[in-house]
């Protein structure tokens, strides 16, 4: 099973794919956890104290080995690179374990004034198509606002696509903005989930923003997830019962085909 979550920045994503990937986790599922949000918070959802997230190296970072797996150095304009660099040995390499999770941190590739970024943009592309279509864990992963990572082949390996809205009018069309992406690359299976949600008014306002779109469920607003994120402790373990109740409907939504 490969699910991606998407949706507007600060909307919510890390924490929901954090909580699903230890809550998949607890179930015997071997889960793989991708965060591939240049604005990078998965760890901090999946609560990893901040003193062990410095042993974490995103996979751009990882320039000597992207240099030797691509054949070619990084910045520089009209080289020979290799379109299909050895990627299958690095998850098992470089995850990070915790919890029964296995974490990749993506990165994201140099920019600006830094040259070409080709190869390296070449290598992270190969680096998700891997995961995406020949590994057998279930892969989760935590995207920008789009889908930008997703090219037609590896879009078509994805198995679901979580949307994430808050009752805010950017993050509906942002949601909107994700289906056609999606739809550009031939992903049909959305499903979408608010969250953020303080009383009926809320549940009122995405209902009628999404008009026959599948909401599978409606996430509470919770203070305790900000003092979580503040104290630099694990959501998971700070959410209420009814919090958990809501979060158990997505995973009995998606765990029968996982």
């Amino acid at each position: 099973m490969k699910i991606a979550v998407s949706g507007k920045g600060g909307v919510g994503k890390s924490t929901i794919a954090g909580v699903l990937a230890l809550m998949l986790a607890e179930e015997g599922i071997r889960v793989i956890a991708l965060d591939a949000d240049p604005d990078a918070n998965l760890a901090y959802a999946l609560g990893i104290p901040q003193a062990r997230q410095k042993e974490i190296v995103s996979i751009a970072h990882r320039i000597d080995l992207i240099e030797e797996r691509i054949g070619a150095k990084l910045g520089r304009y009209g080289q020979i690179f290799k379109l299909n660099p050895e990627v299958s040995d690095l998850p098992n390499r470089f995850a990070f374990e915790h919890r029964g999770v296995s974490l990749l941190v993506l990165g994201a590739a140099q920019k600006g004034g830094s040259g070409c970024a080709c190869p390296e943009n070449t290598f992270i592309q190969a680096f998700v198509n891997d995961l995406v279509l020949h590994r057998n864990e279930t892969l989760i992963m935590d995207m920008e606002a789009g889908i930008e990572h997703l090219g037609r082949a590896t879009a078509q390996g994805v198995d679901l696509m979580l949307v994430v809205v808050e009752p805010g009018q950017r993050s509906i069309e942002c949601a909107y903005q994700v289906k056609r992406m999606c739809g550009e690359l031939g992903l049909t299976n959305l499903l979408y989930i608010g969250n953020k949600i303080t009383g009926d008014a809320d549940k009122e306002f995405i209902q009628a923003a999404l008009p026959g779109q599948e909401l599978i469920a409606f996430l509470p607003y919770r203070y305790s997830i900000r003092s979580a994120d503040r104290d630099g402790v694990c959501v998971y373990d700070c959410l209420d019962p009814e919090a958990l109740r809501c979060y158990r409907k997505i995973t009995e939504r998606i765990i029968p085909t996982a």
